[in-house]
């Protein structure tokens, strides 16, 4: 059996994308924070966008699909 699940959180990506770029550009070294601020914000809005358009409609809702059978589960394109 397969399932379709939709889950609904405008927060979640944007708060994991950010804290994985911030810890990400951490290691550069010669930059100042503002430098580094600065490419870790331009790193965010890019692969959050990518994500969204791939895997998530408006931004905030993300479908998936469960199979029992298999016990898998495979994000769904995104609609949009």
């Amino acid at each position: 059996m397969k399932i379709h699940i939709t889950l609904k959180d405008p927060d979640t990506m944007h708060d994991a994308v950010t804290d994985a770029v911030a810890e990400d550009v951490k290691h550069l070294s010669g930059l100042s924070d503002h430098e580094r601020a600065a490419i870790a914000n331009e790193r965010a809005i890019e692969i959050q966008s990518e994500i969204s358009d791939r895997w998530m409609e408006y931004g905030e809702y993300l479908r998936f699909e469960v199979d029992t059978d298999t016990w898998t589960a495979t994000i769904l394109p995104s609609k949009g």
